[in-house]
């Protein structure tokens, strides 16, 4: 089984991708950031980050997963002196369930505003 989820981005159809696709007990969601109706929310490193887990939680929750289904996430980081604000909201949704997780410097994204990206894997149980 494969299902794809849409935020209605236009980037999605522009560039020909899916916010997630589920395939049979998988979810693999799209790397997101902290993009809004209004452009990015935050200027710092732990808000953007919470902003884009709280985004990735809505997404879980479309599929029927949810943070406890989390495991791997992956932080894509435009300062990675900043890893320990990033590192601080993501602990404080995962540090029980403790995902793998990967903190990757990058260069800039397209919008200089935009500091961190959240790529997340996720699995149910197959019982």
């Amino acid at each position: 089984m494969r299902k794809t989820f849409g935020s209605g981005s236009t980037w999605e159809q522009t560039l020909g991708y899916s916010r997630a696709v589920q395939v049979d007990n998988t979810l693999y969601i799209s790397a997101t950031a902290a993009s809004g109706d209004n452009g990015i929310v935050g200027e710092g490193f732990y808000t953007q980050t919470r902003y884009i887990l709280e985004k990735l939680g809505a997404v879980l929750a479309e599929a029927g997963f949810d943070y406890a289904d989390v495991v791997q996430s992956k932080l894509y980081l435009t300062d990675i002196s900043k890893w320990e604000d990033a590192g601080r909201a993501h602990g404080e949704v995962f540090g029980e369930i403790r995902p793998t997780l990967s903190l990757v410097h990058v260069l800039p994204f397209l919008d200089p505003k935009m500091l961190v990206e959240i790529e997340l894997v996720a699995q149910k149980s197959a019982s």
